[in-house]
Protein backbone atom coordinates (compact mmCIF):
# COMPACT_ATOMS: atom_id res chain seq x y z
CA UNK A 1 0.00 0.00 0.00
CA UNK A 2 1.32 3.44 -0.96
CA UNK A 3 1.91 5.97 1.79
CA UNK A 4 -0.72 8.69 2.12
CA UNK A 5 -3.41 6.84 0.14
CA UNK A 6 -6.57 6.29 2.18
CA UNK A 7 -8.57 3.17 1.50
CA UNK A 8 -12.35 3.67 1.15
CA UNK A 9 -14.09 3.00 4.45
CA UNK A 10 -17.10 0.73 4.08
CA UNK A 11 -20.20 2.13 5.69
CA UNK A 12 -21.56 0.32 8.74
CA UNK A 13 -25.00 0.66 7.13
CA UNK A 14 -24.01 -1.90 4.52
CA UNK A 15 -23.83 -4.50 7.30
CA UNK A 16 -27.64 -4.37 7.37
CA UNK A 17 -27.73 -6.07 3.99
CA UNK A 18 -25.74 -9.14 4.87
CA UNK A 19 -26.12 -9.68 8.62
CA UNK A 20 -28.85 -10.39 11.13
CA UNK A 21 -29.01 -7.04 12.93
CA UNK A 22 -30.28 -8.61 16.17
CA UNK A 23 -27.28 -10.97 16.26
CA UNK A 24 -24.75 -8.13 16.07
CA UNK A 25 -23.03 -6.78 19.17
CA UNK A 26 -24.85 -3.94 20.99
CA UNK A 27 -21.97 -1.59 20.14
CA UNK A 28 -22.19 -2.39 16.42
CA UNK A 29 -26.00 -2.04 16.50
CA UNK A 30 -25.56 1.41 18.06
CA UNK A 31 -23.00 2.45 15.41
CA UNK A 32 -25.28 1.29 12.58
CA UNK A 33 -28.23 3.20 14.04
CA UNK A 34 -26.12 6.36 14.52
CA UNK A 35 -24.94 6.17 10.91
CA UNK A 36 -28.52 5.67 9.70
CA UNK A 37 -29.62 8.64 11.85
CA UNK A 38 -26.94 10.88 10.30
CA UNK A 39 -27.84 9.65 6.80
CA UNK A 40 -31.57 10.51 7.02
CA UNK A 41 -31.91 13.29 9.61
CA UNK A 42 -31.30 16.30 7.31
CA UNK A 43 -33.83 15.43 4.59
CA UNK A 44 -36.51 14.50 7.15
CA UNK A 45 -36.14 17.62 9.32
CA UNK A 46 -36.17 19.69 6.14
CA UNK A 47 -39.57 18.17 5.29
CA UNK A 48 -41.37 18.01 8.62
CA UNK A 49 -39.75 21.00 10.40
CA UNK A 50 -40.13 19.29 13.77
CA UNK A 51 -37.31 17.57 15.67
CA UNK A 52 -39.52 15.21 17.72
CA UNK A 53 -41.47 14.10 14.63
CA UNK A 54 -38.18 13.62 12.76
CA UNK A 55 -36.85 11.37 15.51
CA UNK A 56 -40.09 9.34 15.51
CA UNK A 57 -39.90 8.89 11.74
CA UNK A 58 -36.24 7.83 11.97
CA UNK A 59 -36.97 5.27 14.70
CA UNK A 60 -40.06 3.86 12.93
CA UNK A 61 -38.14 3.66 9.65
CA UNK A 62 -35.24 1.88 11.30
CA UNK A 63 -37.51 -0.69 12.97
CA UNK A 64 -39.16 -1.39 9.62
CA UNK A 65 -35.78 -1.61 7.88
CA UNK A 66 -34.10 -4.06 10.26
CA UNK A 67 -37.05 -6.43 9.95
CA UNK A 68 -37.14 -6.45 6.15
CA UNK A 69 -33.80 -5.34 4.73
CA UNK A 70 -33.12 -6.91 1.31
CA UNK A 71 -29.78 -8.25 0.14
CA UNK A 72 -28.08 -5.45 -1.78
CA UNK A 73 -25.28 -5.83 -4.30
CA UNK A 74 -23.60 -2.65 -3.06
CA UNK A 75 -23.96 0.29 -0.71
CA UNK A 76 -25.49 2.59 -3.35
CA UNK A 77 -28.29 0.06 -3.96
CA UNK A 78 -28.91 -0.31 -0.21
CA UNK A 79 -29.00 3.46 0.36
CA UNK A 80 -31.47 3.86 -2.51
CA UNK A 81 -33.77 1.34 -0.84
CA UNK A 82 -33.35 3.08 2.55
CA UNK A 83 -34.36 6.40 0.97
CA UNK A 84 -37.53 4.83 -0.44
CA UNK A 85 -38.50 3.43 2.99
CA UNK A 86 -37.84 6.78 4.68
CA UNK A 87 -39.71 8.68 1.95
CA UNK A 88 -42.73 6.41 2.47
CA UNK A 89 -42.58 6.97 6.24
CA UNK A 90 -42.59 10.74 5.66
CA UNK A 91 -45.64 10.35 3.37
CA UNK A 92 -47.36 8.32 6.12
CA UNK A 93 -46.54 11.00 8.67
CA UNK A 94 -48.12 13.70 6.48
CA UNK A 95 -51.19 11.52 5.82
CA UNK A 96 -51.62 10.88 9.54
CA UNK A 97 -51.17 14.53 10.57
CA UNK A 98 -53.53 15.65 7.79
CA UNK A 99 -56.13 13.12 8.96
CA UNK A 100 -55.72 14.29 12.59
CA UNK A 101 -56.09 17.93 11.51
CA UNK A 102 -59.24 17.04 9.58
CA UNK A 103 -60.68 15.18 12.59
CA UNK A 104 -60.01 18.16 14.86
CA UNK A 105 -61.49 20.54 12.29
CA UNK A 106 -64.59 18.38 11.81
CA UNK A 107 -65.28 18.44 15.55
CA UNK A 108 -65.21 22.23 15.73
CA UNK A 109 -66.11 23.47 12.25
CA UNK A 110 -68.72 22.41 9.68
CA UNK A 111 -67.06 20.83 6.65
CA UNK A 112 -68.88 20.51 3.36
CA UNK A 113 -67.81 17.00 2.38
CA UNK A 114 -69.05 17.42 -1.17
CA UNK A 115 -66.52 20.21 -1.76
CA UNK A 116 -63.24 19.11 -3.39
CA UNK A 117 -60.28 18.74 -1.02
CA UNK A 118 -57.73 21.50 -1.51
CA UNK A 119 -54.82 19.08 -1.19
CA UNK A 120 -55.04 15.71 -2.88
CA UNK A 121 -52.80 13.02 -1.40
CA UNK A 122 -50.94 12.65 -4.69
CA UNK A 123 -50.15 16.36 -4.74
CA UNK A 124 -48.98 16.11 -1.12
CA UNK A 125 -46.66 13.26 -2.10
CA UNK A 126 -45.40 15.30 -5.05
CA UNK A 127 -44.77 18.24 -2.73
CA UNK A 128 -42.77 16.02 -0.36
CA UNK A 129 -40.83 14.58 -3.31
CA UNK A 130 -40.07 18.08 -4.66
CA UNK A 131 -38.87 19.29 -1.25
CA UNK A 132 -36.61 16.25 -0.86
CA UNK A 133 -35.30 16.74 -4.39
CA UNK A 134 -34.66 20.46 -3.75
CA UNK A 135 -32.72 19.59 -0.59
CA UNK A 136 -30.66 17.03 -2.52
CA UNK A 137 -29.92 19.54 -5.30
CA UNK A 138 -28.76 22.08 -2.69
CA UNK A 139 -26.45 19.48 -1.15
CA UNK A 140 -25.07 18.59 -4.60
CA UNK A 141 -24.47 22.25 -5.40
CA UNK A 142 -22.57 22.73 -2.13
CA UNK A 143 -20.34 19.75 -2.96
CA UNK A 144 -19.30 21.11 -6.37
CA UNK A 145 -15.97 22.80 -6.96
CA UNK A 146 -16.35 26.52 -6.11
CA UNK A 147 -15.65 27.44 -9.76
CA UNK A 148 -18.53 25.22 -10.98
CA UNK A 149 -20.87 26.39 -8.22
CA UNK A 150 -20.22 30.04 -9.16
CA UNK A 151 -20.96 29.34 -12.83
CA UNK A 152 -24.23 27.56 -12.06
CA UNK A 153 -25.33 30.37 -9.76
CA UNK A 154 -24.52 33.01 -12.38
CA UNK A 155 -26.37 31.12 -15.11
CA UNK A 156 -29.48 29.89 -13.29
CA UNK A 157 -29.86 31.97 -10.14
CA UNK A 158 -28.89 35.33 -11.67
CA UNK A 159 -30.09 34.30 -15.14
CA UNK A 160 -27.05 35.76 -16.94
CA UNK A 161 -26.31 34.97 -20.59
CA UNK A 162 -23.06 33.26 -21.62
CA UNK A 163 -21.76 36.62 -22.83
CA UNK A 164 -22.61 38.35 -19.51
CA UNK A 165 -20.93 35.54 -17.54
CA UNK A 166 -17.85 35.75 -19.77
CA UNK A 167 -17.68 39.51 -19.20
CA UNK A 168 -18.08 39.16 -15.45
CA UNK A 169 -15.43 36.42 -15.22
CA UNK A 170 -13.14 38.06 -17.81
CA UNK A 171 -13.03 34.99 -20.05
CA UNK A 172 -14.50 33.83 -23.37
CA UNK A 173 -18.04 32.60 -24.08
CA UNK A 174 -16.61 29.31 -25.34
CA UNK A 175 -14.78 28.78 -22.06
CA UNK A 176 -17.98 29.56 -20.12
CA UNK A 177 -20.00 27.06 -22.22
CA UNK A 178 -17.37 24.35 -21.77
CA UNK A 179 -17.13 24.86 -17.99
CA UNK A 180 -20.92 25.01 -17.58
CA UNK A 181 -21.19 21.71 -19.45
CA UNK A 182 -18.63 20.18 -17.05
CA UNK A 183 -20.46 21.69 -14.05
CA UNK A 184 -23.82 20.23 -15.21
CA UNK A 185 -22.27 16.79 -15.71
CA UNK A 186 -20.72 16.92 -12.21
CA UNK A 187 -24.13 17.92 -10.77
CA UNK A 188 -25.86 15.05 -12.61
CA UNK A 189 -23.36 12.50 -11.31
CA UNK A 190 -23.58 13.72 -7.71
CA UNK A 191 -27.38 13.95 -7.83
CA UNK A 192 -27.84 10.44 -9.24
CA UNK A 193 -25.57 9.02 -6.49
CA UNK A 194 -27.56 10.76 -3.76
CA UNK A 195 -31.06 10.38 -5.19
CA UNK A 196 -30.50 6.79 -6.20
CA UNK A 197 -32.56 6.92 -9.43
Amino acid sequence: MRKGVALPVESKLFLLSGANYHALSPQLQKEIYEEFYQFVYSPIIYMVKDHAATEDIIQNSFIKIIDSVPRAANEVQLKSWLKVVVRNMVYNYFRKTKKNRNEIDSESVYINESAPMSTEMTSLEKEVEIKLMTETISQCLNELRPEYRALIELRWKRDLSYREIATELETTEERVKYKLYRAREAMKRTFSKKWGD
